[in-house]
């Protein structure tokens, strides 16, 4: 449904709340997977870090998916160590992989304990490998910024694969993103936008101001009535 107009968007999809877009989104995953799967053998698939993808995890832990077609990448990583709780691979294993019967060689998530720069050379190398990200998930912080790419911040304008970010506003400062040119390359990109503090951003978008989200084109966004600007 289209309220407003956002800038390089594909598709505007309003849900009453977040329940419901999760259960969407969640939807849209499986099906997607079932496709890629048919056509290619293979869904390769960008998880998103954050709070908001978690109920959509969830959600999509108990629908029918052939994990082991599923290739499974991470949009972004903070420098933390391993299992540290604030890392965002550490809660798509609470919230997804440990409900999942999925290969262990079929996760590539960031090996940011590595450090930024070792470790963006590490996941760029990596994604070298694959032809076509199939999806990729996305979410929006409150400055418009989407994975680890933040407004005015040099790792955004990175033609890289994967990028080092230093100096982040939100901590850690240090982290690893895929690039803005490798999520506008995935085949499909569907942000999940929830809660009232993503409306100033959604107001900017709108107004034709290129947030980093809103530089991700051809996107599917998923809003709650809760993100919608007055």
């Amino acid at each position: 449904m289209n309220t407003y107009n956002l800038p390089n968007a594909q598709a505007i999809l309003i849900h009453d709340n977040l329940d419901d877009l999760s259960l969407a989104v969640a939807q849209r995953i499986a099906a997607a997977a079932a496709q890629a799967i048919a056509a290619r053998g293979v869904f390769h698939l960008v998880l998103a870090g954050g709070e908001t993808p978690r109920r959509c995890y969830e959600k999509l832990r108990s629908l029918a998916i052939d994990w082991t077609h599923v290739q499974l990448y991470i949009g972004d990583e903070r420098c933390l160590p391993k299992g540290d709780a604030q890392r965002n691979d550490t809660m798509i294993r609470a919230t997804l992989l440990e409900h999942i019967s999925i290969p262990q060689d079929n996760i590539h998530f960031i090996p940011s304990e590595l450090g930024a720069h070792a470790a963006a050379a590490a996941y760029a190398a990596l994604l070298e490998q694959v032809a076509t990200l199939d999806m990729a998930l996305l979410g929006m912080g409150e400055d418009g910024h989407t994975a680890s790419l933040f407004p005015d911040n040099p790792a955004t304008e990175s033609t890289a694969l994967a990028v080092p970010v230093f100096n982040s506003p939100k901590p850690p400062p240090d982290r690893v993103t895929l690039g803005m040119n490798t999520l506008n390359k995935a085949r499909q990109k569907l942000f999940l936008v929830a809660g009232a503090g993503k409306r100033s951003a959604l107001e900017q978008i709108s107004c034709g101001i290129l947030l980093p989200a809103a530089r991700v084109k051809n996107a599917e966004w998923h809003i709650d009535r809760a993100a919608l600007p007055n």
